[in-house]
């Protein structure tokens, strides 16, 4: 691990999505902590993360939308040869714990509930929301749900649901599931494609390149792939 000058081991900066928030607060830092490592987390939606990089800010490390990291790559920003497929989410939907499930099981059966539903909340900048924007209107329904929809520009949907604000959560599965107090309802069918597939890599000027390198390492380990299984993440390694 690189150092600084008094001696202390020097963080690595990590960008990532907000996919990964309990799970590598839970497992993936302690682990890295074990060997030694320190890492300086910087949570947003893939849109917050490229905006903060359009911007200049600076990391060692990423964890991004494929096509985020598409489009770094094609800008030279990262190293190509850092570049590994992580994990694939799927967009579901959360009711606070002990209320009724509605049913969300073909795409008729969901685009229902929706208009049914009195209060919903989605995020605006992640995946799942950009994905949720043209399903509603897809539907032929878009601004009745809007009417009725609470937009965050990032974040926890489900805390919406344990503050009592809104009945309905719609955001990455494993994001529902980050958030004490609430049911799964389930992954949106899967007939409308609604997966995201998310990839690592290291930022071609990274400060700590091998620190960054040694995080990452411990994104694909037998333990992480455990962690994404039981936060229904899907890996791709």
């Amino acid at each position: 691990m690189a150092s600084t000058a008094d001696g202390e081991t020097r963080p690595v900066s990590v960008m990532s999505a907000l996919i990964l928030r309990a799970i590598v607060d839970e497992t993936i830092l302690p682990e890295f902590e074990k060997i030694g490592g320190k890492a300086r987390m910087i949570w947003d939606p893939t849109v917050g993360l490229m905006r903060r990089i359009a911007e200049g800010e600076k990391a060692d490390a990423i964890v991004a939308i494929d096509w985020a990291i598409d489009e770094l790559m094609q800008q030279g920003r990262l190293d190509p040869a850092s570049r590994r497929p992580l994990a694939q989410a799927s967009v579901g939907v959360a009711v606070l714990a002990g209320a009724e499930k509605p049913d969300i099981s073909t795409p008729a059966a969901l685009r229902q509930t929706l208009l049914d539903t009195p209060t919903l909340v989605y995020s605006r900048t992640g995946a799942s929301g950009i994905f949720f924007e043209k399903m509603i209107e897809d539907f032929g329904i878009g601004e009745e749900i809007r009417a009725k929809a609470l937009v965050v520009n990032a974040g926890l949907t489900a805390e919406k649901l344990v503050s009592g604000d809104v009945v309905l959560a719609v955001q990455q599965v494993s994001e529902l599931l980050a958030v004490p107090g609430v049911d799964l309802v389930g992954p949106l069918p899967a007939e409308l494609g609604a997966t995201t597939d998310f990839s690592v890599a290291v930022f071609a000027d990274a400060a700590v390149p091998d620190g960054a390198g040694r995080f990452l390492d411990e994104l694909f380990t037998p333990l992480a792939r455990k962690a994404y299984e039981a936060a229904g993440l899907e890996p791709r390694f």
